[in-house]
């Protein structure tokens, strides 16, 4: 795991993504921002704070509510030799501008015959737990997967963060980077103080398409990203409580997928659980589920478990939201029902 002590520089998600985004900024004056309120409000999460300040409004440009035009607009700058990184508010508003996302952003690379690159990073939040209801509170993971000509990524703290955004605007394919809202550091979200960890001033990557072995075990492993590997951290403590000695992967990018990390995992463990905000059918947890079955399935000991949100639109009610998301108490009884 990374090392939190007291002397070193603990960021938010939301600052260390600010921060990457100014040193390349910084570095390649081909890169600028747009997006609705991500100027002078420094974006609705935070993640913007402080760039327009520094690089002035040609290059951080806040937009109309015209999701379509923007993102198209950004398409186009990409293939004309710029490096936009557009944040699209809340994910669950692609459905607004699906065209410009998937028949345009991630299909011009193969429509061109490779002549074309479209080095964009288009940014989006994720997540619920605070009572915003089904259009505000969606992960959407698998959707962005699912379909291909787009890298998907998406950081479980600031130290990736940082370098996986830092990657992405260095890539020459699109990046759809998704930050889950309740790990950003805005306090009136409900923080995840795990998210905020030690990430260094210097300019660094996190390679795109790796995932990481947060905690070492033998009994289990806990797959998750985002949201989901802090319920799979603190479901593993829980379990080793009960002398339950759980292995924790954080995905880190779902587009590439590093399933090799996982199927090693297994074999060593001999018992899988998937723990995805996203909903449960035709999703990431079915994807990981797979992967593992079809390389070897005489590595499992026991039918591989699911922990993610049900196929139901999200309640506004806190008390039915928090009811359906996942959670480490989940996560410590779908072991017990192996």
């Amino acid at each position: 795991m990374l090392d939190t002590k007291s002397n070193e520089r603990r960021l938010t998600v939301a600052r260390a993504m600010a921060e990457s985004i100014a040193q390349e900024m910084r570095v390649d004056d081909r890169v600028f921002v747009m997006g609705e309120d991500i100027g002078d409000l420094g974006g609705v999460f935070g993640n913007t704070r402080g760039l327009v300040e520094e690089f002035g409004k040609d290059r951080i440009r806040d937009t109309p509510i015209s999701e379509t035009a923007f993102i198209s607009a950004a398409v186009g700058a990409a293939m004309d030799g710029m490096r936009p990184v557009v944040e699209l508010m809340f994910v669950d508003f692609f459905g607004v501008c699906f065209d410009a996302i998937y028949n345009l952003m991630a299909k011009n690379i193969y429509f061109s015959g490779g002549q074309s690159s479209v080095p964009m990073v288009l940014m989006t939040s994720t997540g619920g737990g605070y009572s915003d209801a089904g259009q505000h509170s969606q992960c959407l993971y698998g959707s962005f997967a699912h379909l291909p000509g787009m890298k998907v990524v998406s950081p479980s703290n600031a130290y990736d963060a940082k370098g996986l955004m830092t990657a992405a605007m260095r890539d020459d394919s699109p990046v759809i980077y998704m930050y889950h809202k309740g790990l950003q550091g805005m306090g009136w979200l409900g923080t995840e103080p795990g998210a905020n960890v030690n990430t260094p001033e210097s300019d660094y990557t996190v390679e795109i398409g790796k995932a990481k072995v947060l905690r070492e075990g033998t009994d289990v492993t806990l797959v998750g990203l985002a949201m989901g590997v802090h319920n799979a951290l603190k479901a593993a403590d829980n379990l080793a409580e009960q002398g339950v000695s759980a292995e924790v992967i954080d995905l880190v990018s779902l587009v590439p997928l590093d399933r090799e990390t996982v199927i090693n995992s297994v074999a060593k463990t001999g018992r899988l659980i998937v723990v995805d905000e996203d909903y449960n059918s035709y999703g990431v947890s079915g994807e990981i589920i797979t992967t593992v079955c079809e390389h070897d399935i005489s590595k499992l000991k026991a039918a591989p478990k699911r922990v993610t949100y049900p196929d139901v639109p999200i309640p506004f009610a806190r008390n039915m939201e928090q009811f359906c998301l996942p959670n480490a108490d989940k996560i410590v009884a779908a072991y017990k029902d192996m």
